[in-house]
This record gives structure tokens, C-alpha cells and sequence, in this order.
């Protein structure tokens, strides 16, 4: 693992002008010893800027839409279709949220809890702000007013066989119950173009923690165009108290809106595009 100066010096030599605006507007909460309390440093969010950027900017050529819905402080949730057989599309949002909010805010995303435990994946992803998807880590993060990144879909989104692409699965339902328990808003998020990346032909099982190693079609994703949507934030808070948090049938219902309002995004956004490449 390269320490922080290391990480800061290379940044500097390969960056650019917006990747260094970006890093001296960006702010966090220092525990006290240049990290924060779950391991992320400013400079490996400023270096997994630069990583992201070719891809953000020549490979998927990434388009953004509505990403003013995003609040600028505060407890707030990203909740996003999952798809494409490997997580670039986590990469890309993660990246899009960075450049288009002010200050910008780096999504803390909620991983399944293989990936914490992942030797040298699991340590890098903590120092840009992944944390493992416990309700003591959001509750932590959300009552520090961090911006949560998460897939209801979890892993089973990103292994949708191709001919489901753009269709969700099972939606899980934690993220209304954390929304309305602590008071944050949820934003609504499509990735339209990631469902065709990299099609899917078979999966084969899992080695340790990792649940299944899927077989793409393709050894390196297809240069498709991403489209990312951001939606109405949902303030369901504002209708509910905290300890509705515990009503199972007002949680359900909640997430059933979210699940609605992501595939309404996903129905408008292929109505949009021009072409899987355009």
C-alpha cells in the first residue's frame, strides 16, 4: 500500500488543473492523523480522480444529468441500478458525483461484505471512501452528514444474466429505513450503457468470500457511452418520524418508491440515448 505522499506526489506529476481544483475544495472530517475514521485520505480520493479519468472521459465518455438534484451537505443516499459484470459503473458514479457537486463530496459506497475483507482491493478502496456495508458504519457516516452511495440491487445487479440488462432485481430495503432513522435525503440514480459493457455468458463459482467469478464475453469492457440520471431527492424524513424507521410496512413502501423512481430513470434515459455507443 503506497503511503499518502507517494500517492500525492504521483497525482501531482500526472494530474491536471481540474483534478487539482477539485482536491483543494474537497473537505473531510481528519480523525485526527490525516485519515478519517474509516481510513479515507484526501490524497487517494485525488489519485482514484486521476485513475478515473481516462475512463470517465474517453472510454465511456461519461454524460451527467441533473446532478444539481445532489444536495450540497448533509445526510443524503445515492441509490442506483447495478448492472455491467464487473463494477465499473460504481467507479463512475463515484466519479461523476465527485466532479458535479460544490465542494465537491466524495460518495462513501456501501460495499457487500466480501469486499472489506479482499487483500490489498479491501484497503485501497477504504483510503477513497468505500466502507463495508454494516448499519453501524451508516449510521456513523449518515450522523456525520456523509453522501452514501448504494445498490439496492447489491451483487446481484452487477450478474443479471443480458437479456434482463435494464430490468432490477430484488431491491432491497435498507436505505429507506436509514434514510427515514437518520434523516437524509435519497437521490434516485440510472446508469443508462453499463448493462452492455461487458455481457455475460457464464459464472462460475465462488473462491473464498467471493460469491461467484462471472465469465464476460469480453475481456476488457466495451467502450459503450455512460449516461447517468440523478432524480427528484426524495425526502421521506420530512413525512415520517425516526421511529418509523421500525414499521416494516412503511419501510417496504418507501423503498418501493425509490425502486420506481430508478426505473422511471432507466425508461426515460434508454428513450433518450441514440445508441449504445452514442
Amino acid at each position: 500500500m503506497l503511503p499518502p505522499r507517494v500517492v500525492r506526489a504521483l497525482t501531482r506529476a500526472l494530474g491536471n488543473p481540474d483534478i487539482a481544483d477539485r482536491r483543494a475544495r474537497f473537505r473531510y472530517q481528519d480523525a485526527g492523523h490525516g485519515f478519517d475514521a474509516f481510513g479515507l485520505h484526501p490524497d487517494w480520493v485525488s489519485f482514484a480522480d486521476l485513475i478515473t479519468s481516462p475512463l470517465y472521459e474517453r472510454w465511456f465518455r461519461v454524460r451527467s444529468y441533473g446532478a444539481d438534484n445532489i444536495p450540497a451537505s448533509g445526510p443524503t443516499i445515492v441509490a442506483a441500478n447495478h448492472s455491467g459484470t464487473l463494477p465499473y459503473d460504481a467507479s463512475m458514479l463515484w466519479a461523476d458525483i465527485y466532479r458535479h457537486t460544490d465542494p465537491p463530496r466524495a460518495p462513501r459506497p456501501i460495499a457487500d461484505y466480501f469486499v472489506s475483507g479482499l487483500p490489498l482491493v479491501g484497503t485501497t478502496f477504504a483510503r477513497t471512501g468505500t466502507v463495508g456495508g454494516s448499519r453501524g458504519n451508516a449510521r456513523a457516516l449518515l450522523e456525520s452528514g456523509e453522501l452514501l452511495m448504494l445498490f439496492p440491487e447489491g451483487t446481484p445487479g452487477i450478474g443479471k444474466p443480458f437479456s434482463e440488462r435494464y430490468h432490477l432485481q430484488e431491491w432491497r430495503q435498507g436505505h429507506c429505513e436509514l434514510a427515514i432513522r437518520h434523516r437524509a435525503t435519497i437521490v434516485p440514480a440510472a446508469l443508462i450503457g453499463p448493462e452492455e459493457q461487458m455481457p455475460q455468458v457464464a459464472r462460475l463459482p465462488g473462491v473464498g468470500q467471493i460469491p461467484y467469478i462471472p465469465v464476460p464475453a469480453t475481456l476488457f469492457p466495451l467502450p459503450v457511452r455512460y449516461h447517468i440520471h440523478y432524480g427528484e431527492p426524495m425526502t421521506f424524513h420530512e413525512r415520517f418520524a425516526p421511529a418509523d424507521a421500525d414499521d416494516p410496512d412503511i419501510v417496504s413502501a418507501c423503498a418501493l418508491e425509490v425502486k420506481a423512481a430508478v426505473q422511471a430513470l432507466i425508461d426515460e434515459g434508454l428513450e433518450q440515448r441514440e445508441g449504445v455507443f452514442r
